[in-house]
């Protein structure tokens, strides 16, 4: 067992994403850490349930020791003594994000011995986080490119504040490939699908024309899809493909917003996707760089890293022996993010929390 890692929860972002990176290479690397200040800057510090059911998950999964494991904790030791392929099921007992808790675990679970399934409750389209659909059909085929098995199956949305969703994975052992995503998109394909529960139809014949608007697109190119979900709900996800990846924007429905606002902060989402002239956007570029960590490297062209990357790359540098670089590459108007292995690398790294 290695040395106990120490972790400043105000790294960079300072968000729940260090605690999630934290437990699943944890857990990989057999790695014990503990983490103080926890989320010390929201306005909910410390572990909420979304987070302590990481915490839950990652530690049978592990079968890890935990101290500090209880709503509220802004400080956990986290010691894991295994990594355990299996049958799991995980409750957050809120809306709290689904796909997160999974993202968490994925990492442990791609380095068992054999398959597992995962079913998890919760919330499947949350504001702050990948929705169901993204994972769906933008992260695990990508995977299944980087040769890491994993079928999502969607049983029942939850939207926020009432949750009530759940999903299901199965997640095979993972034999890594490197993934190089560097070459320019070419012309995009757009489509597009409205969900919404237990709001007036109107509500989403105004988004759907606001998105057909913004992309000159045929009916047939927008779906409106009727979800049966615990509590009312509404969102707009713009499917563009970009040569062999498809990227899912989303932008969820608010209370007070109008519609053709939501849709329109959707289009503009995707119109800066397609300025930058890349495949990867920056919510699956954050994704990214765990698997092509553990491929021992990879590189793909994005807009400007967020903090939130940059974030997520230091974290992961402490517990594997990898690079990440960032460069903007000003002739193509974007940026390239690599990650190779650097053998007998100290990993230790200058980010502080603000840093960008």
């Amino acid at each position: 067992m290695s040395d106990m890692l120490k972790i400043d929860g105000t790294t960079g972002e300072g968000g729940g994403q260090v605690l999630r990176t934290a437990l699943g290479l944890s857990v990989v690397t057999q790695t014990p850490f503990v983490i103080d200040k926890i989320r010390a800057g929201r306005k909910k510090p410390g572990l909420q349930r979304q987070h302590l059911t990481a915490v839950l998950a990652a530690s049978r999964v592990g079968c890890a020791h935990t101290e500090g494991a209880e709503i509220g904790s802004t400080s956990l030791t986290f010691t894991p003594s295994t990594c355990t392929a299996g049958t799991y099921e995980f409750a957050i007992n809120s809306a709290g994000s689904t796909t997160l808790v999974l993202q968490t675990v994925l990492p442990a679970l791609w380095a068992a011995s054999e398959s597992s399934t995962v079913t998890i409750t919760g919330g499947t389209h949350n504001p702050m986080a990948p929705p169901f659909d993204f994972l769906k059909k933008t992260f695990a085929p990508l995977m299944h490119r980087m040769g890491a098995g994993l079928e999502l199956q969607l049983d029942r949305h939850g939207f926020y504040p009432a949750g009530g969703g759940k999903i299901r994975a199965r997640i095979a052992p993972a034999s890594w490939t490197r993934l190089d995503l560097l070459d320019p998109p070419g012309p995009a394909e757009v489509t597009a699908q409205i969900l919404s529960s237990g709001l007036h139809p109107r509500v989403s014949d105004r988004e759907c024309k606001s998105v057909r608007r913004a992309f000159d697109l045929r009916p047939s190119q927008v779906d409106i899809i009727d979800v049966d979900a615990a509590g009312p709900g509404n969102a707009v996800m713009i499917n563009v493909q970009l040569g062999r990846v498809e990227e899912v924007v989303t932008q969820m429905g608010e209370r007070g917003v109008l519609a053709e606002h939501v849709a329109s902060r959707a289009a503009q989402q995707v119109k800066a996707l397609l300025d930058a002239k890349v495949s990867v956007g920056e919510h699956l570029a954050d994704q990214l760089l765990i698997p092509m960590a553990l491929a021992g490297g990879g590189a793909f062209r994005t807009s400007t890293p967020t903090l939130h990357t940059q974030t997520n790359a230091h974290i992961i540098e402490k517990f594997l022996p990898v690079k990440f670089t960032m460069r903007e590459d000003e002739s193509a108007g974007n940026w390239v993010v690599e990650v190779r292995t650097v053998p007998g690398q100290k990993n230790t790294s200058s980010l502080s929390n603000g840093d960008t």
